[in-house]
């Protein structure tokens, strides 16, 4: 490496690389220092002297926002590039230790909070020396970290169409439709045809569990009357119980413990199954409607980048997976 342009990286704060990955991620100085849990000013300081360093300006105003300049994009690239090179120093580090030590960066959409927890245990009491990372995000915001290659494995239902991942089904994961516990319906085998005229509660578009509700539906021609769209299973649950309509949410989100449907199969169930779900809801005042095409079956998968090299212990993780 030239003198100069050593002398040029030396002068380079991590701080400064941090605000500047974070800024550049989320393209708002405010949210890379909430993000970070520094002061904005503080953020603003490290990216002009990090700016002024490279002798570049790295963003631009566009409007009443921030975009990367071509230099920024450079460096953005670059930090990400860094990044890489550390998490395979740290899977190679892993390797030599024979998993005694080491960190598993894990993402996992909203859904999957309320079973990943329960995963992750055994495996932490196998691998105590293991430091686990787990983010738990909305789906665009998860999609977002797995373009990024922000994490070692993703947990998702509806994984991106995207050839340069790699896809491993581990859960299956049923879609069931829930009421007020007062609903007339409660109790009975009934078909779409007789919710018709119901008031729907969805997840906000752009949610795994959205979208393959809508999926169902299209593919039975079925045209829900959708009067709201919430955030959170949680607020879907509020709601249906206060009787302000009917929902679909994942089995897992509703009642405990989850259906464990042939783990591995990798095909969508598309059987017009009246089967439910015998377990009690864990939600107060909600009951599971007995519907005809429900449960209405998807998958739990884990998935990564086939070209970034898995960590030791993320191999190690998949395999636990696999053998459950």
């Amino acid at each position: 490496m030239p003198a100069t342009t050593l002398a040029r990286f030396q002068r380079i704060t991590p701080q400064q690389l941090r605000a500047f990955e974070a800024t550049a991620r989320l393209l708002s100085v405010t949210a890379a220092a909430k993000s970070l849990y520094v002061s904005q000013p503080t953020v603003s300081v490290q990216l002009r002297e990090l700016a002024e360093t490279i002798g570049e300006p790295l963003f631009e105003p566009t409007g009443r926002k921030i975009r990367l300049t071509q230099a920024g994009e450079v460096l953005y690239k670059t930090v990400r590039e860094l990044a890489g090179c550390w998490q395979r120093f740290e899977a190679n580090l892993a390797a030599i230790n024979g998993l005694e030590s080491g960190r598993l960066r894990i993402a996992a959409v909203t859904t999957a909070e309320y079973f990943v927890p329960d995963l992750l245990g055994p495996f932490v009491t196998a691998h105590p020396g293991i430091e686990i990372e787990l983010a738990i995000e909305n789906r665009d915001r998860i999609v977002q970290r797995l373009q990024q290659g922000m994490d070692d494995l993703t947990v998702m239902m509806m994984p991106p169409n995207d050839p340069a991942l790699e896809r491993m089904v581990f859960q299956q994961n049923p879609l069931i439709v829930i009421a007020a516990q007062a609903h007339p319906q409660q109790g009975k085998a009934i078909t779409l045809a007789d919710l018709a005229n119901e008031r729907w509660l969805m997840r906000e578009a752009g949610s795994g569990t959205r979208m393959a509700v809508e999926e169902h539906f299209q593919r039975l021609q079925f045209t829900p009357n959708v009067v709201m769209s919430l955030g959170s299973n949680e607020a879907i649950k509020h709601a249906v119980a206060a009787g302000l309509g009917i929902g679909v949410l994942s089995e897992v989100a509703v009642c405990p413990p989850p259906l464990h449907l042939e783990p591995h199969s990798t095909q969508h169930s598309t059987e017009h199954s009246t089967q439910q779900s015998t377990t009690a809801p864990r939600a107060p005042g909600i009951a599971v409607l007995t519907v005809e095409h429900f449960p209405c079956v998807r998958q739990w998968s884990a998935v990564w980048h086939k070209t970034n090299p898995l960590s030791v212990a993320a191999r190690t993780f998949i395999a636990y997976l696999q053998n459950r």
